[in-house]
């Protein structure tokens, strides 16, 4: 069932902690990049945009608050873009570094996710010859022994925090179990309906790409959640933009950007996340699906505003 919706919110994620700089000359590293690539997506058609933040010297993924708050209060001078970010962290941060960025800056919108999973990114190394940073290699390694840690323990601590900064989680799922957790902490009181749940497909360790998946998640959602929530798919790598226009035709939203696919389509990488945004609203566009503006988005979403949060 889930929420009815006259337009599809498209979500960028701008440049996410998966990526390692070896694997695209554009992914956007530095504070002014990021806030730049943001603007550029959100002027391009994107209703939300999802932000990580890197090192400048180095580009390796970090939670600093600094450049939060510095990447944010650009964003918001300049666009009208939700800016949901994220407490996914760098790989190895701990509960409380990943979740700091909501009671400092207090979002309209961050993602929670629900649960753990094996998260693997060491079968990316064998690609690569050599690498343009010490750091990325161990990176990708040190995660065939890693856990994406998100207890039931932390999870309450998460979802407290949102609440207590008025902050509305997007609820990542990543596998169909995920779902069910979510259920679990709204009868537990923690999650407050309507729900935002994105559907996450293509990591390694979590459910795999495919329109029989999405499906399975959405019917899943919908017995528990009846039309409580609205939904959004996330597909990594070459499947997102082909799902993204099955979430459409589903009644679904959609995430595109740097952080989940490098390519604008095969052997050819975007230059830009204003690429892979004009990309998808036109593909929404040629089967008669309109996208959502940021506003329509807030009221979609039921988020407090931008004027509410502490960017600048």
């Amino acid at each position: 069932m889930a929420m009815k919706q006259d337009r599809a919110i498209i979500n960028c994620a701008i440049t996410g902690a998966i990526h390692v700089p070896t694997q695209s000359d554009y992914l956007p590293t530095s504070p002014q990049d990021i806030a730049e690539e943001a603007v550029r997506a959100a002027k391009a058609g994107a209703g939300i945009v999802h932000l990580h933040m890197r090192e400048p010297e180095s580009g390796r993924p970090t939670s600093d608050l600094g450049l939060f708050k510095e990447v944010c209060t650009e964003v918001q001078k300049r666009s009208d873009a939700v800016q949901c970010t994220s407490t996914g962290g760098p790989i190895g941060a701990s509960p409380e570094e990943r979740v700091s960025v909501v009671s400092a800056l207090e979002p309209e919108l961050a993602s929670m996710n629900m649960g753990s999973i094996n998260f693997g990114l060491f079968h990316l190394v064998d690609r690569f010859s050599e690498f343009k940073y010490d750091w990325e290699r161990s990176y990708l390694e040190m995660t065939k022994d890693y856990i994406f840690k998100n207890t039931f323990k932390d999870m309450e601590v998460f979802l407290k925090t949102m609440r207590d900064h008025g902050t509305k989680p997007e609820v990542e799922c990543y596998d169909v179990g995920h779902i069910y957790n979510a259920a679990f902490m709204a009868e537990r009181g923690f999650l407050d309906p309507p729900f935002y749940l994105q559907f996450v497909m293509g990591i390694l360790g979590g459910i795999q790409p495919s329109v029989e998946n999405m499906i399975h998640m959405k019917n899943t959602a919908d017995k528990l959640f009846g039309e409580d929530y609205a939904w959004s798919d996330l597909a990594v790598g070459r499947y997102q933009f082909g799902l993204g226009i099955v979430s459409g035709l589903m009644g679904g939203n959609v995430r595109v950007g740097m952080e989940d696919n490098l390519y604008y389509s095969k052997k050819r990488l975007l230059k830009s996340n204003e690429e892979a945004v004009e990309k998808i609203r036109r593909m929404l566009a040629e089967i008669s699906i309109e996208t959502a503006s940021p506003e329509e988005t807030r009221k979609m979403l039921g988020l407090k505003g931008k004027e509410k949060t502490r960017f600048g």
